[in-house]
């Protein structure tokens, strides 16, 4: 299955969790989508519960199954929890990292800036968004994409900045510092019920 291309606010009323971070999608209609959609909805099984947990965390980072089933693999193998080191893969992510630093407004707008080929890394141009970074390493916009409208423009009211990177804005450059802790992510995600669905 390839990745979803539809509207975002559907798939969030859908799981009743907002997917952009912002809370968007549920401030008018707080309630699945359909003419059903504002009926009470029938309970869900242990089953459902994961996997709407599962779908929740891979809208959330913009992967398609497959992807995500193989960031889940690597992180089962490496030392400590399982939940915790799939967050922390997901967060490594270029583009991620780029929507982190205020690059763009959404995960989708890094996706693109990163393709598209405005975003280096250590200096050598990378259009690879799965692309994992490391600790230490430093992103930035290239030369001539510095003055590029939509990276302003997000710029002007980002909000996605977290202490795990350093971004300075008037070299349009940022470094992944640390791995970020638990506190520091989206709340709202449960990550031991994927555990569970994955290992079921």
């Amino acid at each position: 299955m390839a990745r979803y291309t539809g509207p975002i606010y559907k798939k969030s009323r859908r799981l009743g969790f907002s997917t952009l971070e912002n809370g968007k999608e549920l401030a008018k209609r707080p309630y699945a989508p359909g003419v059903h959609g504002n009926e009470r909805r029938r309970k869900l099984s242990e089953y459902g519960v994961q996997l709407q947990e599962k779908q929740k965390v891979r809208l959330l980072y913009g992967l398609n199954e497959k992807q995500f089933h193989k960031v889940f693999e690597r992180a089962s193998k490496m030392k400590g929890i399982a939940g915790e080191n799939l967050l922390f893969l997901l967060e490594s992510r270029l583009d991620n990292l780029v929507y982190r630093m205020g690059l763009a407004n959404t995960r989708r707008g890094a996706r693109q800036l990163v393709n598209h080929g405005h975003i280096t890394v250590n200096g050598r141009k990378v259009d690879i968004p799965s692309y994992t970074c490391k600790i230490g390493d430093v992103i930035a916009v290239k030369e001539n994409s510095i003055s590029h409208p939509a990276i302003l423009a997000s710029l002007e009211n980002n909000t996605n900045t977290k202490a795990f990177v350093e971004f300075d804005k008037k070299k349009l450059s940022g470094t992944y510092l640390r791995r970020p802790d638990r506190s520091e992510l989206n709340s709202e995600v449960n990550e031991s019920l994927i555990v569970e669905f994955y290992n079921r």
